[in-house]
C-alpha cells in the first residue's frame, strides 16, 4: 500500500531545487508544513518573515509492513491519520503524541511523549531511518547505521539543519480498545511511589498522571483488550481530564484514548469563557473544539494578543530526573502553584548526544517525569513564570523542550546543548547556513 514511489521522488527533487535557489542569497529561510503549528505562537515573532520552503505535500504514507512491523511515510502524515491506518493492521507506532494534528516530522524535529514512554522513549527512539535534504539541495539518508551522529542529531534540531522528507519507524501490537484506571491519592508520596513502582514493574501498556491540586493526585493506567462493555466519549460534550476525578476506571477506542486530550487540547478550552459548559459546547463545540480548532483561534488572534498581552501564557513541557522528582514538586506547589500538571513518566535509552556531557552528568537518571506546563498566566511584571521555571528545571538536572520562550544566553545554552555536535551535523548538512542555527531560531522570546 502507499504512494508511488516517483511521486515521493519528484517531491523531494522540487523542495532540493528550491533550497538549491537560495543558496547565496543570505536569505532567512524557514520550513512550511502546512496545518497548524505546535509552536506556542510569540507577539511579532520575525521567524515568519523568512522565505518558506514549501513541504506540505509531504503528507503521505509510502508503505506498511504488517509483518516487519515498519512503516515509511512523509513527514506532515498526522498521527491521527497514521493511527487509522495501522491500526488496520493491529499495529500502531510506538509512541503516539496526544494531539491528533501532530505531525511524524514535527514528532521527529520536536520532542513527542506519551504514556508509553516509560517504557519506550520519544517516538523518536522507533525511528529507523531518516531521508534529509540538506542545505546543499542534497538528499542524504541516514540512520543507526550509516551516519549515527547526524540520526541522532535530527530529533531535537527543530528543522535547523535541513529537512525531513521521509521516514522509517517501527510498529508495535495494539487491540481495538483501551481499560483505564483511575488511581487517587491525597499525598504525593504515595502517587510518587505508586507510579514508580508501576513503571518498575511494567505491567500496564500506558502510565501517565494529572495532578489537580496539591492534594489531588491521580494515576492513570491503561492495558489493551479486545472487548469493552461500554464505550466514554469526549469528544465532545464530556471532559477527559475532569473524568479522572470522577471515575475509577473507564474505557474507551483505542483511537479516543490515544487522543483523549485532544479535544480540549489539554485543557485550554478552558481558557475561553463558557466552553466547558454542556450547553455551550452543545452550541459551539463542532466549531472550536479540538486542538486544530484551538490553535486556529489563537492564531488568529495573535495580533490582538500582541498588543494585549506582553508576554504569553507559560506553555512547555520540562523534564526532570525522576530522582528530584520530589524536590521539584515540592517547589512547584509552593510557588509555581498551577494545575492541572499533567506528567509523564519518561525512559531516555541513553543521553542524546544534542545533550552536552556536562548536562549529561547532572542528569543522574534515566527515567525522568515530563512536567507539562499548559496555560498559566504570566503577565505578573514583576516576575516572568516562564524564565523562572526554566532556571528551576536546568537546577534540577532536567531539561526543556524549545517550543515556548526561551532565555538562556547563548553561552548558557551550549552549556546544556552540545555545540561540538550540533556544528558537525550543521557542518555537514548545511554548511552555507541556508537555515537558522538552533539557538538563533529559538531565542526569539518576545
Amino acid at each position: 500500500m502507499g504512494i508511488d514511489i516517483s511521486s515521493h521522488a519528484q517531491q523531494v527533487a522540487r523542495i532540493a531545487t528550491e533550497i538549491r535557489d537560495k543558496i547565496g542569497r543570505n536569505e532567512p529561510v524557514r520550513i512550511d508544513k502546512g496545518g497548524v503549528s505546535h509552536f506556542v505562537p510569540l507577539p511579532g515573532d520575525p521567524r515568519k518573515q523568512a522565505k518558506a520552503i514549501d513541504i506540505s505535500q509531504l503528507r503521505n504514507v509510502i508503505s506498511i509492513d504488517p509483518e516487519r512491523r515498519i512503516c515509511v511515510a512523509e513527514p506532515g502524515v498526522t498521527f491521527a491519520e497514521i493511527v487509522k491506518l495501522t491500526l488496520e493492521h493491529g499495529l500502531v507506532p510506538a509512541v503516539v503524541p496526544e494531539l491528533e494534528g501532530i505531525t511524524l516530522g514535527g514528532a521527529v524535529a520536536g520532542c513527542s511523549i506519551e504514556s508509553t514512554s516509560y517504557r519506550l522513549g520519544g517516538f523518536h527512539d522507533s525511528c529507523i531511518e531518516y531521508e534529509i535534504v540538506s542545505g546543499e539541495g542534497e538528499v542524504v539518508t541516514c540512520s543507526e547505521e550509516k551516519d549515527p551522529l547526524l540520526f541522532h542529531m535530527i530529533h531535537g534540531s527543530y528543522g535547523t539543519l535541513g529537512v525531513l522528507t521521509r521516514l522509517t519507524f517501527r510498529l508495535v501490537p495494539a487491540k481495538p480498545y483501551v481499560h483505564l484506571e483511575h488511581r487517587r491519592f491525597e499525598r504525593f508520596e504515595d502517587f510518587m511511589r505508586e507510579m514508580t513502582e508501576r513503571c518498575r514493574a511494567a505491567d500496564y501498556e500506558f502510565i501517565d498522571g494529572i495532578i489537580h491540586g496539591p492534594n489531588s493526585f491521580v494515576l492513570c493506567l491503561g492495558q489493551y483488550v479486545d472487548k469493552a462493555p461500554y464505550l466514554s466519549n469526549y469528544r465532545w460534550l464530556d471532559i477527559y481530564y475532569k473524568s479522572t476525578l470522577a471515575r475509577s476506571e473507564d474505557y474507551l477506542t483505542t483511537p479516543d484514548y490515544f487522543f483523549r486530550y485532544d479535544t480540549e487540547c489539554h485543557w485550554l478550552s478552558r481558557t475561553v469563557p463558557g466552553l466547558e459548559s454542556k450547553p455551550v459546547r452543545f452550541l459551539l463545540g463542532r466549531q472550536v473544539l479540538g486542538s486544530t480548532n484551538l490553535i486556529r483561534w489563537s492564531n488568529r488572534l495573535d495580533k490582538l494578543m500582541g498588543t494585549v498581552k506582553k508576554r504569553p501564557d507559560v506553555v512547555c513541557d520540562y523534564f526532570v530526573p525522576l530522582n528530584n522528582f520530589p524536590t521539584f514538586f515540592e517547589w512547584y506547589a509552593k510557588d509555581f502553584d498551577f494545575w492541572p500538571l499533567w506528567v509523564i513518566p519518561y525512559r531516555m535509552p541513553r543521553p542524546y548526544p544534542w545533550i552536552s556531557e556536562e548536562h549529561a552528568a547532572r542528569m543522574g537518571d534515566e527515567m525522568f517525569v515530563d512536567c507539562a506546563v499548559y496555560g498559566k498566566e504570566n503577565g505578573d511584571p514583576r516576575v516572568d513564570w516562564s524564565e523562572v521555571l526554566e532556571k528551576k528545571t536546568y537546577e534540577m538536572g532536567g531539561i526543556k523542550t524549545l517550543i515556548s520562550r526561551n532565555h538562556h544566553s547563548e553561552d548558557e545554552f551550549w552549556r546544556i546543548f552540545d555545540k561540538e555536535h550540533y556544528e558537525a551535523a550543521k557542518q555537514r548538512l548545511d554548511p552555507r547556513r541556508v537555515f537558522p542555527g538552533l539557538y538563533e531560531k529559538m531565542h526569539r522570546t518576545a
